[in-house]
């Protein structure tokens, strides 16, 4: 079994960070945001999940601050929005660099839904999506000192689910096909279920 330390592994052997590839999957943090000036941002981070749920809450990582970490940060608000095996093209097209105010939903070809209870717009086309308000940001250390890496955490204040999704009062998560992160450029969706009560 080999071992190293994360910042002395042997680069022959793992050229790519074997990290990524080994805590997985990830959902993704499809995260819409604005800033004050009404510009709209949208990217996939697969630094994301839920971390409590009473109250209900969720947080993604930027490792560079990126425009839907600054815009968070600036509004206070953010929403996620699933990202299915039916999207996965245009979740991947949100995730190009672009132009610095470009709007990566509309440039994506995918339609913003007004949110209720914050101002970040949605992805219609998404069957779920959580409305959020910033709670905390913690930053965290860089190896470079002139970027910010923080982990920004939301309360959800609002859940929209299509009503097709709904089977006896649970979520039926397999028929959406959410996709999740598996490192580098890999991705798996989710396809299959099986119940595993707790022992009493």
């Amino acid at each position: 079994m080999a071992f190293f330390e994360p910042e002395q592994r042997d680069r022959a052997l793992f050229p790519h960070d074997p990290f990524k590839g080994l805590v997985v999957p990830r959902p993704i943090g499809w995260i819409s945001t604005m800033n004050r000036a009404g510009q709209v941002n949208l990217a996939p981070y697969s630094f994301f999940n839920g971390v409590l749920s009473r109250p209900s809450i969720v947080g993604f990582c930027s490792e560079s601050e990126k425009d839907s970490a600054a815009f968070a940060i600036e509004s206070g608000e953010f929403a996620w929005s699933m990202a299915t095996w039916a999207l996965r093209e245009q979740m991947n097209l949100t995730s190009a660099r672009l132009p610095a105010g470009v709007d990566e939903m509309r440039a994506s070809g995918l339609t913003p839904a007004p949110s209720r209870l914050v101002k970040p717009p949605r992805v219609a086309e998404s069957p779920a999506q959580l409305e959020c308000r910033l709670l905390q940001i913690v930053d965290l250390p860089t190896w470079d000192p002139d970027e910010r890496q923080s982990v920004v955490i939301g309360r959800v204040v609002g859940i929209h689910i299509d009503e097709t999704l709904i089977k006896d009062g649970r979520v039926d998560i397999v028929s959406v096909q959410p996709i999740a992160r598996l490192g580098y450029s890999l991705y798996a969706t989710v396809d299959k279920s099986f119940r595993m009560p707790r022992p009493d």
